[in-house]
């Protein structure tokens, strides 16, 4: 039988079983990357995680010997340093440029909103060669600084962001913008004090999503910041593994010492992440 939820709406049995099973099947892995980082290496190689209950094995040795290590400690900051201002950076222009694709008329605004939604599909992987030439030492000289990864995160987030935006904005009712214009106010002080306010909930949804996949990211940081004094903490994770898979114990615990910024961020901005991702899905 279906239920009925507290306005009016029917409760779908088959939802309600099949979310639960999602979010548990979700879960597993990182229930056994939890499971093994409280493990000794000899235990978690000899069994499986799930066995682990009756096999043995524990300690807290791991999350001991990251937390000691004080290049983990370092490359938490740098990964702050790193993710914040390429998470503001891409929002702020973004934010810009979805108000004037959405309430100003320029000539060929359409076919720049279509090449910026068309840099979307192009991999970024394919401009790496170029970008390590331009900031490299002989073009830019700043590879290896922090403000060469937040102008390529900055470059990358922007199409996505933009689209994001723009498409938020549009539902916005224009009549509050037209009221402010017949009032004087600039597009400054209309964007400011009336549009960003109002679009609050889908730029912390990007912000939130931004900053996980700066947060996150092993391969930007890996090539423009190298594994000196500026490495990120996914850079020393990946660092710990040796070739022969020597410091996997270390790289599950360190795992869940880099979560924990993040999981602050999103739990932070969940509820606007959620407004921001189904607002503007059903107008009426």
């Amino acid at each position: 039988m279906n239920g009925t939820m507290k306005d009016g709406r029917k409760r779908s049995l088959v939802a309600t079983i099949t979310m639960p099973l999602l979010a548990l099947l979700w879960t597993i892995p990182t229930i056994g990357l939890l499971v093994t980082s409280l493990r000794t290496r000899e235990a978690a190689a000899s069994t499986g995680w799930w066995s682990s209950l009756w096999e043995g094995g524990w300690t807290f040795d791991n999350y001991a010997t990251v937390l000691g290590d004080p290049s983990i400690s370092g490359s938490l900051i740098n990964s702050v340093v790193v993710a914040v201002p390429a998470t503001v950076l891409p929002i702020m222009f973004a934010a810009f440029a979805a108000y004037a694709f959405t309430f100003i008329e320029f000539r060929g605004k359409d076919f720049l909103f279509i090449a910026i939604v068309a840099v979307m599909v192009v991999p970024i992987q394919v401009s790496f060669q170029p970008m390590l030439d331009l900031l490299g030492p002989r073009g830019l000289g700043i590879n290896g600084q922090f403000v060469a990864v937040w102008m390529l995160h900055t470059g990358f987030g922007m199409p996505l962001a933009v689209y994001t935006l723009r498409n938020y904005m549009a539902t916005l009712p224009t009549s509050v913008v037209e009221s402010a214009k017949i009032d004087g106010a600039s597009h400054f002080q209309t964007f400011w004090r009336l549009v960003a306010p109002m679009s609050s909930p889908a730029i912390a949804a990007f912000a939130t999503l931004q900053f996980l996949w700066v947060w996150n990211d092993l391969l930007i940081a890996k090539l423009f910041l190298g594994g000196g004094d500026n490495k990120t903490v996914i850079v020393s994770l990946q660092q710990m593994l040796g070739t022969q898979g020597q410091g996997a114990e270390l790289l599950t615990a360190g795992a869940f010492v880099s979560m924990v910024i993040p999981m602050l961020v999103f739990f932070g901005l969940q509820r606007y992440l959620v407004r921001g991702m189904t607002a503007g899905s059903v107008k009426g």
